[in-house]
């Protein structure tokens, strides 16, 4: 592929994400009744599952923005990890949450080579 092929399936992957993300955030930052009785099964109060929106959104900022991207990919990465555990914890389903964080890390990886690199480099790097 092109590097301009794959600079466009990262940024539409990343579109695709960030409209996820949004609409995730608001759910949690409006108090939408169906998000709030999914939260309060979970034992999650509404001032905990704002915070846990404000927590996203920002997340999501940073994942957007080019060079914080990294730094919001690992946030959002951990963001999905913790709704990982709490599906499981709930005898919940699992398999949204791990298709999304699969395609975040794809996304990042197609986003940001230095990151695949880093990641996946055999070679040592010395200091």
């Amino acid at each position: 592929m092109s590097k301009k092929a794959i600079r466009i399936t990262g940024w539409a992957m990343t579109i695709i994400l960030g409209l996820l993300f949004t609409m995730s955030a608001f759910m949690k930052l409006t108090q939408n009744e169906t998000a709030m009785a999914q939260a309060s099964s979970f034992g999650i109060d509404a001032t905990t599952y704002l915070f846990i929106g404000i927590i996203e959104i920002i997340s999501l900022i940073l994942f957007m923005i080019p060079r914080t991207g990294i730094l919001g990919t690992m946030l959002l990465v951990a963001y999905m990890g913790g709704a990982i555990v709490t599906h499981l914890q709930h005898q919940q389903s699992i398999a949204v949450a791990v298709i999304i964080q699969i395609l975040l890390l794809i996304t990042a990886f197609i986003r940001f080579p230095e990151l695949k690199q880093r990641l996946f480099s055999t070679k040592i790097i010395q200091q």
